[in-house]
């Protein structure tokens, strides 16, 4: 793991949550639709990481189901990775159960995968390798 990516926060609408960031002095350093996810992101660079906010868009999505269930807030911690089939092949050897068997497609073209709360301490923990 070479450092924490972004922090990402589950919230009901971006404009509304846009609106708290910025009047804390941050900018948005984009905005994009992960269609894998069923999710609307934006970033908002932070001290050499990110906040992503993630807006479901629509009931299935699974940050719907997290806000539901608990609410807005924290979702997950998303740690950066040289080689994220190296990563997985990893995790899985030291006995901890990932989300997907193969990594997904992420915001910005990178590739992601989570490793399930249970092996995490009850904390979701995203594994992202940058578009190369």
């Amino acid at each position: 793991m070479s450092a924490v990516d972004h922090i990402g926060i589950a919230v009901r609408s971006l404009a509304e949550r846009l609106a708290l960031y910025e009047a804390l002095g941050l900018e948005v350093g984009g905005e994009e639709m992960v269609e894998s996810e069923k999710v609307r992101v934006a970033f908002l660079p932070v001290s050499g990481t990110r906040i992503e906010l993630l807006e479901p868009t629509g009931p299935d999505s699974p940050i719907a189901s997290f806000i539901a269930k608990r609410g807005e807030g924290i979702h997950h911690i998303c740690l950066r990775v040289d080689d994220i089939h190296a990563a997985m092949a990893d995790l899985k050897a030291k006995g901890l159960q990932l989300l997907s068997e193969e990594p997904r497609l992420g915001a910005h073209g990178s590739q992601v995968c989570f490793i399930h709360p249970r092996s995490a301490g009850g904390v979701l923990i995203e594994l992202l390798q940058p578009r190369r």
